[in-house]
């Protein structure tokens, strides 16, 4: 049986849909155990547990830097001579699965949807356009997996008892940024973007109004979007842009309102398993991906929406 780590940065009482997924993907290849990116109590390492982990690799203070967690990661790595490591498709993810593999002399994969057992990848490339099948040519496998790409079970499992943790000195781990300040940021109540199942996003078509968006959102019970256009205009916080220097999603459902679909845009949404576009331009390229279009105005046609799937919730 092959060893698999993975990577959670933000362990909490109860594990996110994408940690949850990196968990079970990981227990499907072989014997799972955690690094954890911050600290964790012992009732939550049971829950992780619960969810496949045999181990946890831990380290002191940390303090929410990525070089020393880059360490960690590179060091449980050669402990548990681990033959991949899982870790989440975000800049955090990323930024650590890059530091650790040139500690470890091996290859990155991102952007993955799918990891076989023989540990080759699926992933999506040139902005969306292609899906390909790879491998890492050396050292152990380091792969960030996009959320919602591996199906859960209908119910959480059991809770059991909190596996063993080990704590591992990190030595030297180099110059790293000095955090200055720390601000929370407020909450919405609608779902993180990033592994949302469905998302709505708004983009130059809304012209500085995301009510609609919105609206038809918090029916839903979806996460808010926007193109890049829309965060470049100050309509929206920078942290709702998706595309190819925002952030990547594959919702189950993605409904894309006054959004033309330009490649960039198209590269952080294109793998969402149905796409709903709704724009006045028939001839915008985001019909070409879309599994329906609807060529109307969206301050019509997202309250219509909105309006009706309320109605048939109540």
């Amino acid at each position: 049986m092959q060893n698999i780590l993975v990577y959670i940065q933000a362990p909490g009482a109860t594990p996110t849909k994408s940690q949850c997924e990196l968990l079970t993907l990981g227990a499907s290849l072989g014997e799972v155990r955690v690094v954890l990116g911050a600290h964790a109590d012992e009732a939550t390492r049971a829950v992780l547990s619960s969810w496949g982990a045999t181990g946890f690799y831990a380290a002191e203070a940390l303090e929410g830097h990525i070089a020393p967690e880059a360490a960690l990661l590179a060091a449980a790595a050669k402990d548990f001579k681990a033959a991949a490591v899982l870790l989440p498709n975000d800049s955090a993810g990323r930024e650590v699965a890059a530091r650790a593999a040139i500690k470890l002399d091996a290859g990155v994969i991102t952007d993955a949807i799918g990891v076989e057992q023989d540990l080759t990848v699926t992933k999506s490339v040139l902005a969306g356009s292609y899906t390909v099948r790879v491998k890492a040519t050396r050292g152990p496998l380091l792969v960030t997996v996009k959320p919602n790409s591996v199906e859960l079970p209908s119910e959480a499992p059991a809770t059991i008892s909190a596996a063993a943790l080990s704590t591992l000195d990190l030595g030297e781990v180099g110059p790293m940024a000095v955090i200055t300040g720390v601000s929370e940021r407020a909450s919405s109540g609608r779902p993180d973007l990033s592994e949302a199942r469905f998302v709505v996003a708004g983009g130059r078509g809304v012209d500085g109004d995301f009510g609609p968006v919105e609206e038809l959102a918090d029916a839903l019970g979806a996460a808010v979007g926007a193109s890049r256009a829309a965060t470049d205009a100050g309509w929206i916080d920078h942290g709702a842009q998706i595309g190819q220097t925002g952030k990547t999603v594959s919702p189950q459902l993605y409904i894309s309102a006054g959004i033309s679909g330009a490649i960039q845009q198209k590269a952080g949404m294109q793998t969402s398993t149905y796409i709903v576009a709704v724009n006045s331009d028939p001839d915008a390229p985001v019909f070409e991906i879309a599994d329906l279009g609807i060529v109307g105005d969206l301050t019509r046609v997202l309250p219509q929406a909105a309006a009706e799937i309320r109605r048939r919730k109540g």
